[in-house]
């Protein structure tokens, strides 16, 4: 009998055990218990599995068994299982006792795990309420997780499987917590396309210096085609990198270089003296972030800003030099999300726009449709620059930018629209063919932007309006004067007809 588990098994019953939390917690704080339980629940059916096998394979030679565990991926420590907690389920203590065991495989994983838990409270009174309901509610939370559909065992369910459950559960979370979300989730379709925009290949080092939740990164990861590649992150929230370091976890990457940092003010991904440099950098990053760190950008130790200093109420454009810094000289290339405003605001914008169009990096503008994200209503737009066109570089010769207007580009949802696999493949085979689509896309000049003094602004580039109907004035006054004709002569048969009934009219 086949009892693999399915996708949506796994997804369902995970997304059932949040009913713990809801109406107590706030959804941006419950995804974090949901997920380390998810976590925790994983390495444990893990272990297990693998002592079993073990245990069968060598018999009683615990020495044996011992040093083949340790050549595992993790090691889980006597006593802080899921499952030593779910037999403890009933205890007063229970939500310290689930602390000690995270503390625990956190000191006994440093390498790969440290701080991953030091944001999260199983004990919190605050979080999770007074003894009593606390109890009640940790019993309930480990209750849901030892049901069936949630047996994590390699013999029943797939890294692929459990990987891909952590992302749907962090993107209906990103539905729950409005406009919070935009902290730790991209959209599923808008990660695919700006993965697939940056095109990494084997042997790339990858970059996210906003990362979120890492789920980009992992989607950037999969367009390698194979496992020859290096991630790396850095994210600005302690809970969000938490879920980072977790989520590569889970999707076996666990050798992902995810920075806990302010990658605009303190940067950790540096080596030496220098920031360093990489093939292929992606992100969507805060949206117009303010207080982003501009009274100090003109003293930065990495001379990022030369430029131009970005408003300090608008951070987008310290994101988008920071990541064209750290993209390699002459190759790297860059894949950004950003609000419209990026594309036509005047002032230090403008100039520092103007910068990047001159110097030949701009490779492409895609305009997306709007309602995509569950933290904004407005349309964005995906930025690819490409140091491969500086002099020197294999594209060095192209001088053109291609725009595309994907705005039109998807199917309507409840709440938000979406994007599908033909959407995505239309602005990708216009991408690599850079070909001229009437009312979808145009290859502008050089001298073409600076005549609209390098405004990027998508509608000046692509021309979709369409015309209106000619009106022939002439024949609809005859069908006027027709109908009235007609109108007339059925008030006149209405009239005779009562006053052969005796109406008066």
């Amino acid at each position: 009998m086949n009892d693999r588990l399915t996708q949506q098994q796994v997804n369902q019953t995970a997304w059932a055990a949040c009913d713990t939390f809801r109406g107590v917690v706030d959804a941006g704080q419950y995804k974090d218990y949901i997920l380390v339980m998810l976590f925790l629940k994983y390495i444990s059916d893990h272990w297990k599995d693998h002592l079993e096998a073990y245990r069968k394979q060598y018999g009683g030679d615990e020495t044996r068994i011992r040093r083949r565990l340790e050549r595992e991926r993790f090691v889980l420590p006597e006593g802080a299982s899921f499952y030593d907690l779910y037999e403890a389920r009933n205890e007063a203590n229970i939500g310290e006792r689930i602390n000690i065991a995270l503390e625990r495989i956190e000191d006994a994983n440093r390498a790969k795990l440290e701080g991953v838990f030091r944001n999260i409270d199983f004990n919190s009174e605050a979080n999770l309420g007074r003894v009593k309901d606390r109890n009640r509610r940790l019993k309930n939370l480990l209750e849901d997780f030892v049901k069936p559909a949630l047996d994590l065992r390699p013999s029943r369910v797939t890294e692929d499987i459990i990987g891909e459950c952590y992302i749907y559960l962090i993107s209906r979370f990103a539905s729950d917590a409005g406009k919070k979300a935009g902290e730790f989730y991209t959209p599923a379709a808008v990660s695919r396309l700006l993965a697939k925009l940056a095109a990494p290949k084997p042997g790339d080092t990858i970059c996210d210096p906003a990362c979120g939740s890492g789920s980009l990164l992992i989607r950037a990861a999969e367009e390698v085609g194979s496992d020859n590649f290096a991630l790396y992150g850095q994210e600005v929230n302690g809970a969000t990198w938490a879920l980072a370091r977790m989520n590569m976890f889970l999707h076996a990457r666990d050798a992902a270089r995810i920075e806990w940092c302010d990658t605009l003010n303190s940067p950790a991904l540096v080596e030496g003296d220098r920031l360093m440099k990489f093939d292929v950098v992606v992100a969507n990053p805060p949206f117009s972030l303010d207080k982003w760190g501009a009274e100090h950008a003109d003293t930065d130790q990495f001379k990022r800003f030369w430029r131009g200093i970005p408003p300090k109420s608008k951070g987008d454009y310290g994101f988008i030099t920071h990541m064209i810094e750290i993209a390699k000289r002459q190759s790297g290339r860059v894949a950004v999300i950003v609000p419209h405003g990026v594309l036509f605001r005047g002032g230090a914008e403008g100039r520092i726009r103007q910068a990047l169009i001159e110097e030949n990096l701009l490779d492409t503008v895609v305009g997306l449709p709007a309602n995509l994200f569950t933290t904004t209503g407005i349309p964005v737009a995906i930025l690819v620059f490409d140091r491969s066109r500086e002099q020197g570089g294999a594209n060095e010769s192209r001088r053109d930018v291609l725009f595309i207007d994907a705005s039109k580009e998807f199917t309507p949802g409840k709440t938000q629209n979406v994007m599908d696999d033909a959407h995505i493949a239309k602005v990708l085979e216009t991408c690599a063919a850079r070909t001229e689509v009437e009312k979808y896309s145009h290859r502008a000049s050089p001298e073409e932007i600076a005549e609209n003094d390098f405004n990027l602004n998508i509608p000046r580039y692509v021309d979709t309006f369409e015309p209106e109907e000619e009106i022939d004035i002439a024949a609809l006054q005859k069908q006027i004067n027709a109908i009235e004709a007609e109108l007339t002569e059925v008030r006149g048969r209405m009239a005779g007809y009562l006053k052969e009934l005796g109406v008066d009219v």
